[in-house]
This record gives structure tokens, sequence and C-alpha cells, in this order.
């Protein structure tokens, strides 16, 4: 055989491999090959929405944190202006009841103070009522009534 019939044989050989591939084989691999893109177009497309999707739920944890928050310090600022306002009402109870002491004091005291001079005004007159015994027993004499009216002094 000659080489010119071997290369054309192998030739045909080729031509109906390729052929043969073309009609057979190739649409085969082309369709697994153009599923496979879908799968990955596909796969891509979910992360970007589950990215879009990520970027939305941080955004609401976001602003319930915040909410959550801002009701904790409205809750913390209401508490401390009740507690300020018992406090005060605290405060106030007993300044009045201060006030209430200190004037029952001032009343007792002065119920004291009136008992003293009514005890006060009875030595008086017992020591007048002396004074006028002895001024009466004795003679009638400036001098001696001088003296007496000194002592009844210096015992008030």
């Amino acid at each position: 055989m000659s080489i010119n019939a071997t290369l054309i044989a192998q030739l045909i050989v080729f031509l109906i491999l390729v052929g043969f591939t073309m009609k057979f084989v190739w649409p085969p691999i082309v369709k697994a090959l153009d599923e496979r893109a879908e799968k990955i177009a596909a796969g891509l497309s979910a992360a970007d929405k589950a990215k879009a999707e990520l970027s939305n739920a941080n955004k609401r944890v976001e602003e319930q944190l915040s909410s959550a928050r801002n009701d904790a310090a409205q809750r913390l600022a209401d508490a401390e202006r009740l507690a300020q306002s018992i406090v005060e009402e605290a405060k106030s109870r007993a300044s009045d009841e201060g006030a209430k002491i200190i004037a029952a004091a001032k009343a007792e005291a002065e119920q004291e103070s009136v008992k003293a001079r009514e005890a006060l005004r009875q030595q008086v007159a017992t020591l007048a009522v002396k004074g006028a015994e002895q001024i009466l027993k004795r003679e009638v004499n400036a001098g001696v009534h001088a003296e007496l009216l000194t002592r009844l002094q210096t015992e008030l």
C-alpha cells in the first residue's frame, strides 16, 4: 500500500470519527456544559439574593436593637423620675413630720412654761402673804418695812 492510500484512509476514518463525535458525542457534552452554566448562574443569583436578604435582616436587627435601647433608656429615665419623686415625697413627709414634732415640742414647752409661771406666781403670792404677815406682826415702821421688802426681793 502506498503512503497516499494510507493517508486517504486515515483521513476518511478521521472524518467519520469527527462526524460521529459531532452528531452523537458533542451534543450531550454541550448540553451538560449549558446545564452546568445555568446551575452556576442560579447559584450566583441565589448568593446575591441571600446577600441582599442578609443585609436587610441586619438592618432590621439594628433597627430593633436601636428601638430596644431607646425603650430601655426611656424605662430607665422613667424609673429614675419615679425614684426621684418618691425621694421628694419622703423628704416632704419627713419635713411635715419634723414640723409637727417641733410644733408639739413648742406647745409642750409653752405648757411647761405656763405651769412654771403659775407655780412661780403661787410661790410669789405665798411669799407676799408671809411678808404681809410679818409686816403686820411688827409695828408699822418704814425702816423695818424696807428691810422686810429687801429680804422678800432676795427670796424671789
